[in-house]
Order: C-alpha cells, then sequence, then structure tokens
C-alpha cells in the first residue's frame, strides 16, 4: 500500500508539471485570437462600409456632373431620314435644402462612432471566447493527466490485490472491488480524453491554430468594487456608447425629416452639341429651380412622427443597455466571488481528503480497515483535486468576464503584442469621398489590396 502511495504522488506530480520552456502564454493566445478572428474581420468589414456611407453623405453636398450622348432618326412616321445626333453635360448642384443633407451627413458620422463601439464590443466577445476555450484546454489535460495517474495508480493496486489474493490476504470481493474501481477509472480517462479532444477543436475556432503548451493562468487583477466597476462601466461600456450614438443620430433624423418638407432650390446646366442633317451646332442651358412638397398623401407627416418613435426606441435602448451592462457587472462579481470561495475551499478540501487518505490507508495496513474504504478515500481524493481544477478555472474565466463587463477586455487595454486595427486610418481616407483618380483615392485601393490579401 504505501509503494501505491508513493506512485500515486509520483503520477500527480508528473500530471501537473509544466513544460516551461515551451509554455504557451494566454496572452499569446489571445494574440492568436485577435489577429486570426474572422468576426472581427467581418466587422471591421461591417465598419468600412459605414464609413463609406459618410462618403456618400458628403458626395451629397457637391455638384453631380454626368455625361450624355443620344443619337437617332426622326421625320414621319413611313420615313425616318433625319438623324439626329447629341453629345454633352448635365449638372446639377442643391443650394439650399433647410440643412437636410448636412445632417444626414452628420447621421452618418454618428452612425460610424456606434459602429466602432459596436467593433469594440465584438472584440471582447472574442477575447473572452478565447479565454474560456484557453482555459477548457489547460483544464482538460489537467484531467486527462490526474486520470492516467489514478488509471496507473488503480491497475497497480489491482495487481497487489490479486497477489494478495494468491497468498490468502484478502477475500475474491476484494479483488473484484479493485477491478471495478479500475475499470471505472478508465472510463473516466476515456471521457476526460474525449473533452480534452472537444476543447482542442474548440481552442482551433476561437484562437486560430492548435494549442501547444497552455500554461496555468491566474485570474485577471480585480481592483474595482462592484459599485465602482457598474460607474465605470456606465461611463464606458461600448455598449452603452454605441447606443448613446444611435440616440444621436435618431435626434437628427427628425430634423432631417421635418427639413425634408421644406423647399429645396437647386442649380442646373448642361452644355453640349447638336448634330442634324449633318451640321453640328452647339447648345447651352442654367437654370435655378425651387421646389416643395405641396401634397403627398400624407407621407411626410408620416416619415416625421416614425422618425420619432425610432427616436424614442433609441433612448430605450439606452436605458436598457445601461441596466444590462450594472446587471452583468453585478453577475460577473457574484461569478468572482464565488469561484473564489469555491477555490479555497477545494484547496483546503484537497489538504483535508488527503490526510484522510494517509489515515485510511495506515489503518488498512494494520488491518483495521478494508480495501473499499481505502478505494473510497483515494477517490475521494480524486474528486477533490478535480473538483480544485474546476474551481480554479471558473475563478480565472470569471475575473475576465469582469473585464469584458467593465468594458476593458480589449487588446489595447490588455496590451497584447498585436498591431491593433485603427479604424481612424480608413475613414480619414474616405470621409472626403475621394474619386478613384485622385491621390487618397489611389491609397484606398492599396489599403483595399492589403485587406483582400
Amino acid at each position: 500500500m504505501r509503494k501505491s502511495m508513493m506512485t500515486f504522488a509520483a503520477a500527480v506530480a508528473m500530471a501537473f508539471a509544466a513544460p516551461l520552456a515551451k509554455a504557451e502564454t494566454l496572452a499569446d493566445a489571445l494574440a492568436s485570437a485577435y489577429n486570426s478572428s474572422g468576426l472581427l474581420e467581418q466587422n471591421r468589414a461591417v465598419l468600412r462600409a459605414a464609413d463609406e456611407d459618410v462618403a456618400q453623405a458628403m458626395a451629397s453636398l457637391r455638384p453631380v456632373i454626368n455625361w450624355t450622348a443620344t443619337t437617332g432618326f426622326s421625320g414621319a412616321i413611313d420615313d425616318l431620314k433625319r438623324k439626329t445626333t447629341q453629345i454633352g453635360l448635365t449638372g446639377s448642384y442643391t443650394l439650399f435644402d433647410f440643412g437636410a443633407n448636412e445632417i444626414g451627413l452628420d447621421i452618418q458620422k454618428e452612425t460610424v462612432l456606434a459602429t466602432r463601439q459596436s467593433l469594440v464590443n465584438v472584440e471582447q466577445q472574442v477575447l473572452l471566447g478565447a479565454v474560456g476555450a484557453y482555459l477548457d484546454v489547460v483544464t482538460g489535460r489537467e484531467f486527462v493527466a490526474l486520470r492516467e495517474a489514478n488509471v496507473r495508480v488503480l491497475t497497480q493496486e489491482f495487481r497487489a490485490a490479486q497477489d494478495r489474493f494468491d497468498v490468502g490476504e484478502i477475500t475474491k470481493t476484494d479483488v473484484a472491488l479493485s477491478e471495478a474501481r479500475l475499470a471505472s477509472a478508465r472510463s473516466l480517462l476515456a471521457v476526460a480524453q474525449g473533452d480534452l479532444a472537444r476543447a482542442i477543436e474548440a481552442f482551433r475556432v476561437a484562437i486560430g491554430r492548435s494549442p501547444s503548451s497552455p500554461a496555468a493562468v491566474r485570474p485577471a487583477p480585480v481592483t474595482y468594487s462592484v459599485e465602482e466597476a457598474k460607474a465605470f462601466a456606465v461611463r464606458n461600456h461600448p455598449a452603452i456608447i454605441q447606443a448613446q450614438h444611435a440616440v444621436m443620430a435618431a435626434e437628427m433624423a427628425i430634423t432631417r425629416a421635418q427639413a425634408s418638407t421644406k423647399p429645396t432650390l437647386r442649380l442646373s446646366g448642361s452644355v453640349g452639341f447638336v448634330e442634324s442633317g449633318g451640321t453640328w451646332g452647339s447648345a447651352a442651358d442654367v437654370g435655378l429651380t425651387a421646389s416643395g412638397p405641396v401634397y403627398n398623401g400624407g407621407a411626410s407627416a408620416s416619415v416625421i412622427r416614425q422618425a420619432m418613435a425610432r427616436r424614442d426606441n433609441a433612448r430605450a435602448q439606452l436605458h436598457l443597455a445601461t441596466l444590462s451592462v450594472q446587471e452583468a457587472v453585478g453577475n460577473a462579481y457574484a461569478n468572482y466571488s464565488v469561484a473564489r470561495a469555491a477555490s479555497d475551499a477545494y484547496s483546503r478540501a484537497i489538504e483535508a481528503q488527503q490526510s484522510a487518505y494517509d489515515g485510511v490507508r495506515e489503518e488498512a495496513r494494520l488491518g483495521s480497515r478494508t480495501t473499499l474504504e481505502v478505494l473510497n478515500a483515494e477517490q475521494d481524493l480524486l474528486d477533490a483535486r478535480a473538483n480544485a481544477l474546476d474551481a480554479r478555472a471558473n475563478e480565472v474565466l470569471a475575473s475576465y468576464a469582469i473585464l469584458q463587463a467593465m468594458g476593458l477586455l480589449t487588446a489595447e487595454q490588455l496590451k497584447l503584442n498585436v498591431q491593433t486595427y485603427d479604424p481612424l486610418t480608413y475613414y480619414n481616407l474616405v470621409q472626403n469621398a475621394p474619386t478613384s483618380y485622385s491621390e487618397q483615392g489611389k491609397a484606398l485601393d492599396r489599403v483595399l489590396e492589403a485587406l483582400g490579401k
């Protein structure tokens, strides 16, 4: 029995020994997740599309020039002989529209700011998912190592039980108990190996590659009280800032809808050449056009009411986002507190179960304990170690969930070794709506080509 205990201790020590030279840190995994996330790439594309809405709104403030070319025949129905060709340019420019186009530009800018915050929120989700995937692999490997150690020990105990049965020290029942416990341990090892295989697949999806040698992780530092964290989150969480920009855009949409009921003044003109009967001539015209709605079946009033309803919806969304963020912070702190308490409790349980196992083992050696009692004590110790593994992983995940709930789980805040995505780079190139032939347009082509790669 003493030999079995020494084997068990050695097996457990080997199970928790970490290959420090090649250890992969959580920061390494998070950096890989940030660089390879398809979800982040998707939402960056969504943001670039929103940037283009700003460019299109800016273009609406500028003149519009088109070329035209027509050719055809005219004359009597049964004798189309006269050929006419026209080539020219037409242009128009809105001189005054009570600020409707300018407001449209401001709305798109607010939409861009909201979309940037949505991207930050997605970044937090990606990184928290990566933390969970990393911890699952770490815990899965520790579980497998623990189960393997248990199988090795129970195999030796089963062989020892057979030897003792052969010399008449124990009964066949004791041998059967040892064999049953060994079979159960092998079954649990297979389950742990299956869980680890699934964790590795989830790691590949979340991190973008296979795990190497993930090392144990300490919880993220939690320095705020619950109320301080809630106050910070209400001011800084991307979901709330996103909702605030949505409210601003909705407010502006009401003003724009009201402006659309007022007159518009446009400057228009054309210049071109006309050929008829083999003779070319030039033509040009310029004029001012004032127009405004008189009656459109009540559509204008409906648009205004609709904009007001959307404003009310955006305000309600802001209120709900605030409540949701506060709830998330409170839940994250509660989960962290529970996980810490469980981790401490299981650590003490391991010490107690170790003492109990040592005592039962010694008493069994003296003949006052049965084989079943020794096996039960060993199982209780194994369960305590397994529960401690789960509790430690839950504590780490809960600490990072607090950062997410506060809006702090980003590559920048975590100081990850990555080239962070700068939303201003693309925005600054497109906000003035450059043409394809301008220097900015050519720079945009290079950016898009790089993004495509």
